[in-house]
């Protein structure tokens, strides 16, 4: 009897899906970090001595939220969480999975947990994808433990994740890979001879490097992808090298999609020209200016810091509305998200365009900075100190002070700066 039962499928068979990708696999997958060491860009969240990292390498991982931009690392923590745990590891997808899926996957979660004592680690992914009523189908076997949740979004899960999942979670904030991170990685991909493009000996020239960190724009899928793409469009030289430069990348990819990255000169260029045209009270320019960025693949929560930034620097008291509707763009940008969050980057681009302009605010500052540095630790008049002690009271603090609410015309004539700048005025509006 026992030899029929070997014969048997198991029911609790491995759904960890660890096999390494084959070689016709996209390189992206093939390069797939594999264990911490591999896991660049991510640091403030995996070095050695970060608490996550401990309890993945101690398998003692409670239930995560993972949120991070496209190509952070989301799912690849996610397999190194695989890696390290006894536990069974499922995948699940949001997009391609629904609930009597679900049931199922909790159903033989349940049954490992009494039969072999085996717990579950049940990773979602794009766990946003699944409404509010929805995703209340995980409060119940996450409470009793049958299973722990990760779950991985590109969204706020502020707004995108029910409350009581996110009280039973710990959320963990990927970033967007660094230049650095990103170069690292397709140097990796190019010198890697059993996983990446090795074999097929590619050079990569310095611009062109950096126009491909350009172009991933913190994604590196994004970019390996592209470098994948470049690497086997181009022939090799009489030496059987293949070498990458400008003009291999324009061969190979559409030329306007690499000419804007964050890190070059066009970047600063395009947001020069914005801002001077906001400032020109130009709306057309602005709305040009702005449409190649948003063209261009630029950060639109970049754009609406800038915004918020010019409302006060360049705008100020000329109308002090400006500063509301700039951080009302900021925050609409946050919450909507890429494609329907140009409107609002629109709607704010029009209006800065078209208020007055005074920087009086802007350029007093300034000057108190310089007079701050030049004159040091001027002292406090007197009277404007405050005698919390009888000490203080003896040595004349706030001796003098007119409280203006006590004044009749509700306005105290009294100075408010130090002897040396007595008289100096800072802020002149126009």
């Amino acid at each position: 009897m026992s030899d029929e039962r070997q014969d048997e499928p198991d029911l609790f068979a491995s759904e960890q899906e660890q096999d390494l990708p084959g070689p016709s696999a996209p390189l992206a997958e093939r390069m797939r970090p594999r264990d911490f060491e591999e896991f660049l860009g991510q640091d403030d969240i995996v070095a050695p001595d970060r608490p996550l990292r401990r309890a993945i390498e101690a398998d003692t991982v409670s239930s995560l939220i993972l949120w991070g931009p496209p190509g952070s690392g989301k799912t690849t923590l996610a397999r190194i969480v695989a890696r390290h745990t006894k536990a069974a590891f499922v995948f699940f997808s949001a997009v391609t999975g629904g609930i009597p899926e679900l049931r199922r996957i909790i159903q033989v979660a349940e049954q490992r947990r009494a039969l072999r004592h085996q717990g579950t680690i049940l990773f979602v992914d794009e766990i946003h994808r699944f409404n509010k009523a929805q995703q209340d189908a995980f409060l119940p076997h996450v409470e009793r433990g049958t299973i722990i949740l990760l779950g991985a979004t590109t969204e706020n899960p502020s707004f995108e994740v029910i409350a009581p999942l996110l009280s039973r979670s710990m959320v963990v904030v990927l970033k967007s890979l660094s230049d650095e991170a990103m170069g690292r990685i397709l140097d990796q991909a190019l010198a890697d001879v059993e996983r990446g493009l090795g074999k097929l000996k590619a050079d990569l020239a310095l611009e062109a490097r950096r126009r491909l960190i350009g172009f991933g724009n913190g994604d590196a899928r994004a970019a390996l992808t592209a470098l994948e793409f470049v690497v086997t469009q181009t022939p090799a030289g009489p030496d059987g090298r293949v070498r990458i430069d400008e003009r291999a990348l324009d061969a190979a990819l559409l030329k306007k999609a690499l000419r804007y990255d964050k890190a070059g000169e066009e970047h600063y260029n395009l947001i020069s020209a914005y801002i001077k045209s906001l400032r020109d009270s130009d709306p057309d320019g602005a709305l040009y200016w702005l449409a190649r960025m948003l063209e261009g693949g630029e950060d639109p929560k970049f754009i609406a810091r800038r915004m918020v930034i010019f409302a006060s620097e360049d705008i100020g008291n000329g109308d002090p509305l400006a500063l509301v509707v700039a951080t009302a763009v900021f925050q609409a940008v946050e919450f909507v998200g890429l494609p329907e969050a140009q409107i609002n980057l629109a709607h704010g681009t029009t209006y800065l365009a078209s208020r007055p302009k005074d920087n009086a605010s802007y350029v007093g500052l300034l000057e108190a900075i310089q007079d701050a540095r030049q004159f040091g630790n001027l002292g406090v008049p007197l009277h404007l100190r405050n005698a919390v002690t009888s000490l203080m009271r003896d040595l004349g603090y706030g001796q003098g002070y007119k409280y203006v609410h006590d004044e009749p015309t509700a306005k105290a004539d009294q100075a408010h700066l130090p002897d040396p700048l007595k008289g100096k005025r800072y802020y002149r509006p126009k």
